[in-house]
């Protein structure tokens, strides 16, 4: 039962649109998915990634939603995980995080874990995501997007992955907001060297801007089914 880590550059990239699409996408290949947020900040009751996942993916808010199963920690602040928790006077415990997890892989033949803001982001004070993501090895597949800065954040992504060990599955390039063509073509070509550069032989998908409500058909197939 594969577990895909979905990762972000930064917070605001698309990571929740991308999970949601390439859950889509595998539901429309006839397979058994899940999707799972690892926290959640600024909202109340099911996690808003969690309720935007089953809408794009054109599924009923399921049993493992409403008990806290796919998001096991849900804050009211809108802030980094380990400000919001403690906030609320509490810890993130990964434990808990790993449980979950593992109850969504026995029931679901594909499981995409959503992370919180971009790869560095504090879990608790002294724990964060990156080491998350280091100690469980999960194939990780990275979304960037065409906002200004962003090539800075994905080369600065990739080079820490390299350094911690942490196997690159994909790169998701969201083309939102609009650019240039001649900018996105650049920036793809920029994205292809350095993935080469730190050795990670795994394919971009692009993700076209789509108008409000409008959901795009992107082929995945070389994320999830390539030889």
């Amino acid at each position: 039962m594969p577990t895909y880590f979905i990762a972000g550059i930064d917070t605001d990239t698309g990571k929740t649109f991308a999970t949601a699409l390439m859950a889509k996408y595998l539901l429309d290949q006839k397979k058994s998915v899940i999707t799972q947020k690892f926290a959640q900040t600024g909202c109340k009751g099911i996690s808003e990634d969690i309720l935007m996942h089953r809408e794009i993916m054109g599924m009923e808010i399921q049993d493992v939603d409403k008990d806290g199963t796919t998001c096991p920690y849900v804050f009211d602040y809108p802030a980094s995980p380990h400000l919001a928790a403690q906030m609320q006077n509490q810890e993130i415990d990964i434990k808990r995080i790993e449980k979950s997890t593992a109850i969504l892989e026995d029931q679901f033949d594909y499981l995409l874990l959503e992370g919180v803001g971009g790869m560095h982001v504090p879990i608790t004070l002294d724990y964060s995501l990156l080491d998350f993501m280091e100690e469980k090895k999960y194939p990780v597949i990275l979304v960037t997007s065409s906002k200004l800065g962003s090539i800075n954040h994905t080369l600065l992504s990739l080079e820490i992955a390299k350094q911690r060990q942490i196997p690159i599955k994909g790169l998701i390039y969201n083309q939102y907001p609009a650019n240039s063509e001649f900018i996105l073509k650049d920036s793809v070509q920029v994205f292809k060297t350095y993935l080469k550069k730190y050795g990670f032989d795994c394919p971009i998908i692009e993700i076209p801007e789509l108008k409000k409500n409008e959901v795009s058909n992107v082929d995945f197939s070389k994320l999830f089914f390539a030889e």
